[in-house]
């Protein structure tokens, strides 16, 4: 049996589900398991071996302050080997820790967009640490949630294969909002707050609308494939009006949300026969150009046919051809996010 070591940082949704499936995988699994020994949130800390039996319970009467290096000194007082790191925070703090982690024998895995869209001496720095101290760092759910998008994108391009386009449906959210605005008869400020009720948006809309998550994993995608780019670099259509945007308070958004239905009702308007609206993210290798916007789309394609919260990427290269290859599925949610989070740390198993 092979037993690899978790430090879990973030309990929230994406968190608490992990620690889910980690107990259901080492109820099943003979081969290899895993000791989750610690798990944190920004100021807690429960520190013990096979700290998942019971962890939520045990958690609000047994955990305490900490800082970083109780970590390491109790990985150390055990003697644990294959130690692991797993981010799943939204913590640009928490970014922070990772070069701290790996020279203390971590590998690292994270659902957090935020190191990887940091600036590009952060993004070298970083993989400078991980070759000189010979771990691995794994963010499959950086994209496309449980979609395996990095993963191939990064194989067809250390295999020599020309990539010449990528385009997609990266949000799930903004998928659900302009399948349901084009096939239905609805206001889209309506669609909007059904949306917010079903927790498919971010409390804040305008989180969604700005475009900048899209943007972020746009920028991750360019940096696998070579690119030097920053975030300022990419070109971003916010849907956001200027009056409505960061400067108002959320609830003062809310009350004013109906501003968006004429503008979106105009761009509805223009659309021609069998054509739908589609939020999309585009990296362009012909120009080394990145771009977030709302586009017209045929039904016909893809883009096109996606339906609910599903992200859809097409990733064109020298081998397809005109026919891309096509990776869809749900692009969003705590199960398949956690799933392929499990699924990076079972890579560092193998």
């Amino acid at each position: 049996m092979s037993q690899l070591n978790i430090a879990i940082f973030g309990i929230g949704n994406v968190g608490s589900t992990l620690l889910q499936q980690i107990q259901a995988f080492n109820e099943k699994s003979s081969m290899t398991k895993l000791n989750v020994f610690a798990i944190a949130n920004s100021t807690l800390a429960l520190f013990r071996d096979n700290a998942i039996k019971g962890w939520s319970a045990n958690f609000k009467t047994q955990s305490h302050p900490y800082e970083l290096e109780d970590i390491f000194a109790f990985a150390k007082e055990h003697s644990y080997q294959n130690l692991i790191a797993v981010d799943v925070t939204a913590s640009a703090n928490f970014v922070e820790n990772y070069l701290s982690l790996i020279e203390n024998g971590f590998h690292i895995v994270t659902a957090n967009k935020i190191a990887n869209t940091l600036s590009y001496d952060f993004y070298r720095e970083l993989r400078e640490a991980l070759e000189e101290n010979n771990k691995k760092f794994l963010y499959e759910t950086n994209v496309g949630a449980g979609l395996p998008v990095i993963e191939t994108i990064k194989n067809l391009f250390e295999s020599g294969e020309e990539i010449q386009k990528i385009r997609g449906v990266f949000s799930g959210s903004l998928s659900y909002l302009f399948n349901t605005f084009s096939s239905e008869d609805k206001s889209f400020s309506e669609i909007l707050l059904e949306a917010d009720a079903l927790g498919l948006t971010e409390p804040d809309a305008r989180e969604d609308l700005s475009g900048k998550d899209v943007a972020r994993k746009l920028l991750i995608l360019g940096r696998e494939v070579g690119l030097t780019k920053e975030f300022q670099d990419v070109k971003i259509q916010s849907l956001v009006p200027k009056e409505l945007n960061g400067t108002t308070t959320l609830p003062q958004f809310r009350e004013s949300v109906k501003t968006l239905d004429s503008i979106f009702a105009k761009s509805k308007s223009n659309l021609g026969n069998n054509e739908v609206l589609r939020h999309v993210g585009e990296l362009n290798l012909q120009t080394n150009e990145l771009e977030v916007k709302l586009v017209q789309e045929s039904k016909y394609t893809a883009l096109g046919q996606t339906r609910g919260a599903d992200a859809v990427f097409e990733i064109y290269t020298e081998s397809y051809g005109d026919q891309p290859l096509v990776i869809q599925g749900a692009g969003a949610g705590k199960a398949v996010t956690a799933r392929g989070v499990l699924s990076d740390i079972l890579k560092i198993a193998n």
